[in-house]
């Protein structure tokens, strides 16, 4: 039998943007491993078993970077994450960090860069279980139509986000 382990500790923050609160969560080492539009109720649903410290103090890295880019002031992130997934999800999580600031990609498109072009749903579904919204972009990834679908947060939140970034008029 395997020791059990004990639940994570993470340290968290909620904080205002200008698309409403905001929640990023670190792990012991300072990486990111969930964020959230909402509060910590939306965030630690992600990862339930977790003790949540409110901890400014450890999220300060991250808040002053996810501001920059709400104020429409950074492009990309340097922050390091540890998001939970399976190798597939990573590996997808990956492909998204590669669609460009101002850009979008399809799920097709996505599942053919992994080298799985019949693999658009499973893409679609790891994307849906992303942890780390915005740091890993899921919501540059749209339809093969053009069609604003799949983002947790609503379409009107995805279309606002493509806007800031300059991938929508």
């Amino acid at each position: 039998m395997s020791p059990r382990r004990a639940p994570p500790v993470l340290r968290f923050e909620t904080f205002e943007t200008p698309f409403g609160p905001f929640s990023v969560a670190v792990d012991a080492a300072g990486a990111v491993v969930a964020t959230s539009f909402g509060g910590k109720a939306r965030l630690s649903a992600k990862l339930p078993n977790a003790t949540w410290i409110n901890d400014p103090a450890a999220t300060v890295g991250a808040r002053r970077q996810l501001e920059e880019y709400f104020r429409g002031n950074r492009r990309e992130f340097s922050l390091p994450v540890a998001a939970a997934g399976t190798d597939f999800q990573h590996r997808v999580w990956s492909e998204l960090c590669k669609i460009p600031h101002g850009r979008t990609a399809s799920y097709g498109e996505i599942a053919t860069a992994l080298g799985s072009p019949g693999a658009s749903r499973a893409v679609g579904r790891a994307n849906a279980t992303n942890p780390v919204c915005v740091i890993v972009p899921c919501h540059r990834v749209i339809g093969a139509d053009g069609s604003l679908t799949g983002f947790a947060y609503g379409e009107a939140l995805k279309r606002s986000l493509l806007r800031l970034e300059g991938a929508l008029d």
